[in-house]
């Protein structure tokens, strides 16, 4: 194999993504993994997790072994502190995957597929929540994005605890009728509220499928139901704080500055959520572009990765064409 070998990664809390494709964008393998949080508690369990993940994408692409690229970018969502940083980046190096691993974490995937000159703000807003901001002169904003400890309030896993909670409350009376009263039970497979307590409280029911709630109240507060509507304008509305922060602290308020969105939350495009979200980005940076990032965020981690090459410009284009969401089989094979 005359090219060189490119490896890209995108990890995040419900899945890990791998690419192998050559510096023209050929994409030779994929494999999509189980989710790798890469806090320190769950270290070596996502270091081992990448690495078969990583594997399985070579084996897919016929390579024996393990494959070692020229270039290497791994976007994780674990890599919030420099703390963070050393640690994942000392473990990236034992694997051997590549001479000089490059760490970032996944919100610059985002910004990376959705703004081309590489500054502006990227959110990721999906299963995690976080934003980074990048200013024209290279100056970073980054947020620690620990979950509660550090302020935060989104995210699918939120979202998901929020709608259990408020179908909790409709059901004994504490809280106002709403239709996630029956949406929320029947996404488990169960008749009511309380047994969807219940079996999240003694385990029966794996509280990791909070996740796979937003669209359920995504879905409801599109058709009106006021509970859905005030959970998915909360959404918006930190996604605004970060944005607006982010912009503020970089001095571009006054600019055309891209604001690129990526996640399933954020790829949903809710009404409710985007128009309560371009409300509060324009009171603040009425010139600010929002867009959607539709790339799965493995092509944003690819193209940093052929970056790392300085490849001919027809390499993104081909890559883009290839590494499309429904592409992906099952096994995460790209065909």
């Amino acid at each position: 194999m005359s090219e060189r070998l490119v490896l890209a990664v995108d990890g995040g809390n419900s899945k890990t993504d791998v690419a192998i494709l050559d510096e023209t964008g050929r994409v030779l393998g994929t494999h999509r993994g189980p989710g790798a949080s890469f806090t320190p508690d769950d270290h070596d369990r996502s270091v081992a997790a990448l690495d078969r993940s990583v594997h399985a994408a070579a084996a897919d692409a016929g390579i024996e072994g393990v494959p070692i690229a020229d270039a290497g970018v791994f976007c994780l969502a674990g890599a919030d502190l420099p703390a963070d940083d050393r640690r994942i980046l000392r473990a990236l190096r034992s694997l051997g995957l590549v001479a000089d691993p490059v760490l970032r974490n996944d919100t610059f995937a985002v910004m990376r597929a959705g703004a081309p000159g590489g500054w502006g703000v990227a959110v990721v807003c999906g299963a995690g929540f976080n934003c980074t901001g990048v200013g024209p002169d290279g100056r970073e904003v980054r947020f620690p994005a620990l979950g509660a400890i550090s302020g935060d309030w989104a995210g699918g896993a939120t979202i998901g605890l929020e709608a259990v909670g408020a179908c909790v409350r409709a059901g004994d009376g504490r809280g106002p009728r709403t239709a996630l009263e029956r949406a929320v039970p029947a996404y488990f497979g169960l008749r009511t509220p309380r047994q969807v307590m219940v079996g999240l409280h003694t385990g029966k029911l794996d509280d990791s499928r909070l996740y796979d709630l937003a669209p359920v109240v995504l879905g409801a507060a599109n058709e009106g139901d006021p509970v859905a509507v005030g959970i998915v304008e909360r959404q918006a509305e930190e996604v605004s704080v970060l944005v607006c922060t982010s912009l503020r602290r970089l001095k571009l308020l006054r600019t055309e500055a891209p604001v690129v969105l990526g996640g399933g939350v954020a790829r949903a495009r809710s009404p409710v959520f985007m128009r309560r979200l371009e409300e509060r980005v324009s009171a603040c940076a009425p010139k600010a572009q929002i867009t959607v990032v539709d790339d799965l965020p493995i092509v944003g981690a690819a193209l940093l990765a052929l970056d790392q090459l300085a490849v001919a410009d027809g390499a993104g284009p081909r890559l883009r064409e290839t590494l499309v969401a429904d592409r992906f089989s099952q096994n995460g094979a790209v065909r």
